[in-house]
């Protein structure tokens, strides 16, 4: 009843105002406004026509045009970035690509009214307006990603491998800005800023790209991914303060002048290293929580990366700068500095920097370099940074003792300039001292080294892994690799996997891995979430006796890395946790599996819901979308864990239910030949007598120990009581399914259980 009478309060209420807003703004119009004549008649045409008119008005609106136009950049950047990482390259190769084509170069040439549409000339300014918050943002994340402790305890060699890329290629920039500077720039630019320009555009590297690459290659625990990571970081700071230097003499325009902006520029550092550091420390230190950050501390943190910004720029060395110092001097805690980069960081890097590299693609004109001199001139610039920076990287790595792989590996990394050149480009063609010509080349250059950079890396591991073969010819081994979330499964798993070789240890090989969702550009702190992590696995591998080879990774989808990484390292077995709900990821399959432990829910009502099959799958299969995600993209074996408290394996459950389990036995075997266990093997339909394959099996673990091992058949009854004495059920996933047709009572009463898909 009460619902009834919400209803007439409600209905009465709104049409009570309804009507009193009609009448009154009837009698305004009648009565105060004054006699109009509506030029457009009152026919249905002409208000169609007004209706256009408007619509067609609301298209050109500066607003509209610029939401298109971040939908546009959006679209294509994304296509383009996840094309070059299907191809293996670097997302960022594919996102300087969409902006080139989105630019005068294709679009702009091929389809003139799309792109004066989409990309008016008067409409740049917002872009480049956006684009520029957004490398503020994305310089403050990179100064928030150098680890100064890191830089200072492996700085020897990092700083002799990046001065000499340097000094090398600054050396070739200045060369060739000779070369090029009586055709290739405006008659009224010095010589000094235009060859300064082209130095430093060679010079630099592309460190957050570099991070990327290392990462997702693996190498970023080894001693050759430090080396690489402190080299990569300490080319960028010295190249920015390069660049700094560089632009105050370009700005400038005499020594003097110069020479007090660098003074200007020393005292701002000081300032904020030695004030503005311990303050933001202090603030840090006062946080009561160490999950949220308040309003006010994340204002005054905006507040110090625009203040710097804007000091930077008014002194004369550029924003960019600024906010690359602030960065820097943020509180060292790896937790605060997570919490200050998950709030910019998406919106930055899906969002604002995509315009960049579209803002660049615009100004950027391929179409100018139309003959085959232009080319040739572009390949030599591609050749000789190529030569610059590859080469000497390479030669100053041996020279300090490092095997020709590693030197080279090196200098191919540190050869990857990617969006960092582009700023330093848009800088020098902002000031006026690098041509279209010019920018167009140096473009190409920032392409061509990105995208040659996983390609090189996979020749040469391709060269001295034919090496590595010819010298040695090892025995094969057993390899299984386990993923883990946490620390107290990544202990259970580690047990589990131990299991199956503990007797063969140096016939078998045992890989854990960790993955962290997150963006492979942000790897601050990453050392001490690593030590956290795999402390107490390490420990409880100690007290096994087991060795093992860590790896700690971030990813932006950890099934489909666990997968990739399962099928790159030739293993033959991947042990994971179930993930979430066994029985399905929604609240219709979570309420079905509670449901079910407690009930036998009748055939007969699951087929009256819509889509039968899948809630039965729902109900007798441990695969929610992560799990399923592992199994559809992996080529080996796959162990789902699920934990139902086990504290040791003493007795397994073997339950054979499927004509397909024959692989079952290899599984058996291996724990018989490795550890002490009584295997209990309850073949339901029969297949010991019918698969000389199985039967080979069973004769082999009976040979190790036939007192160990018990043969049931179909004819033994398996209730709640037999199943709650053992530790382990180890069965397949097509019997695990089958369960649902046969034996779901047993759902209620399972151990803890180990489900093998072949």
């Amino acid at each position: 009843m009460r619902k009834h009478k919400n209803l007439i309060f409600y209905s009465v209420l709104v049409g009570v105002s309804f009507i009193l807003i009609y009448l009154l703004v009837r009698f305004g119009q009648i009565n105060l406004e004054p006699v109009q004549v509506d030029s457009l008649g009152v026919d249905g045409q002409s208000s169609w026509v007004s209706f256009i008119s408007n619509m067609l008005d609301n298209l050109f609106d500066p607003v509209s045009i610029l939401l298109l136009q971040i939908i546009v950049i959006l679209i294509a950047v994304r296509l383009f970035g996840w094309i070059c990482q299907k191809i293996g390259q670097p997302t960022v190769v594919g996102e300087i690509l969409a902006g080139v084509l989105l630019g005068p170069s294709l679009l702009g040439h091929y389809f003139p009214e799309i792109y004066d549409y989409v990309f008016p000339a008067s409409s740049l300014g917002n872009i480049n307006f956006l684009s520029q918050i957004g490398l503020i943002l994305f310089m403050f994340i990179v100064g928030l990603e150098l680890d100064i402790r890191t830089i200072k305890s492996k700085a020897n060699d990092a700083i002799i491998i990046s001065h000499s890329s340097i000094a090398v290629t600054f050396t070739f920039g200045v060369l060739l800005a000779y070369l090029l500077y009586d055709g290739f720039t405006y008659e009224n630019t010095p010589f000094l800023p235009f060859a300064l320009f082209m130095g430093i555009a060679l010079s630099i590297a592309a460190f957050p790209v570099m991070a990327r690459i290392i990462h997702e290659r693996g190498i970023n625990k080894t001693p050759l991914g430090s080396t690489i990571i402190t080299t990569a970081a300490i080319d960028d700071i010295t190249a920015w303060c390069l660049l700094a230097v560089v632009i105050a003499i370009s700005k400038a325009g005499s020594f003097l002048s110069a020479l007090y902006v660098i003074l200007l520029s020393v005292v701002y550092i000081l300032f904020m290293f030695k004030v503005v550091r311990p303050f933001l420390k202090r603030v840090a230190s006062q946080q009561s929580s160490k999950r949220i950050l308040s309003k006010a501390v994340i204002a005054l943190f905006f507040v110090v990366l625009f203040f710097s910004s804007y000091a930077t720029e008014v002194i004369g060395i550029h924003a960019l700068f600024g906010a690359f110092i602030a960065g820097v001097i943020m509180p060292s805690s790896v937790n605060f500095r997570n919490l200050i980069t998950e709030k910019i960081e998406d919106v930055t890097l899906v969002l604002l920097l995509p315009l960049f590299f579209v803002y660049t693609g615009l100004r950027t004109q391929i179409g100018l370099l139309n003959e085959p001199r232009l080319w040739a001139i572009c390949g030599a610039i591609v050749l000789l940074a190529i030569v610059g920076k590859l080469f000497s990287s390479a030669l100053a790595a041996r020279f300090l003792g490092k095997s020709w792989k590693d030197s080279l590996i090196i200098g191919s990394l540190m050869n990857t300039r990617g969006l960092m050149q582009l700023v330093v480009l848009t800088i020098g063609f902002d000031l006026g001292f690098l041509t279209p010509e010019v920018f167009a080349m140096m473009v190409v250059v920032a392409l061509a080294t990105t995208f040659l950079t996983s390609p090189l890396l996979d020749l040469i591991e391709k060269i001295y892994s034919k090496k590595k073969s010819q010298k040695t010819a090892k025995e094969k081994k057993y390899r299984i690799v386990v993923s883990f979330d946490n620390t107290e499964m990544g202990r259970k798993l580690l047990f589990l996997a131990n299991s199956f070789i503990r007797k063969r240890q140096s016939q078998s090989e045992l890989t854990m891995i960790h993955l962290t969702e997150g963006h492979a550009l942000y790897q601050y702190g990453m050392d001490e979430e690593e030590e956290s992590i795999f402390k107490p696995v390490l420990d409880e591998a100690s007290i096994l006796n087991q060795n093992i080879v860590p790896s700690f990774e971030v990813v932006n989808d950890i099934p489909s890395s666990v997968a990739k990484i399962a099928n790159k390292g030739e293993y033959n077995l991947l042990l994971v946790a179930a993930r979430g709900s066994l029985f399905g990821s929604n609240l219709f399959s979570r309420a079905l599996h509670h449901t079910n432990r407690i009930i036998r829910i009748p055939r007969f009502v699951l087929k009256r819901l819509k889509g039968y099959k899948r809630w039965r799958h729902a109900v007798g299969a441990p695969i929610d979308m992560a799990t399923r995600t592992i199994i559809t993209k992996t080529h080996i074996p796959i162990g789902i864990f699920i934990d139902k408290g086990m504290v040791g394996i003493r007795n397994i459950f073997v339950p054979i239910l499927d004509e397909e389990d024959i692989f079952m036995g290899e599984f058996m075997e291996r724990l018989a030949e490795n550890s002490y266990v009584r295997i209990t093997l309850w073949d339901a339909i029969g297949l010991s007598d019918n698969s000389i394959q199985f039967i080979q099996s069973i004769r082999a673990i009976k040979a190790v120990n036939p007192y160990l091992f018990q043969l049931w058949n179909k004819h033994i009854p398996i209730d709640g009581s037999i199943l709650k004495k053992q530790d382990l059920m180890m069965i397949s996933l097509d019997s695990w399914k089958r369960l649902d047709d046969t034996n779901t009572k047993w759902l209620k009463d399972i151990p803890s259980t180990l489900v093998l898909n072949k």
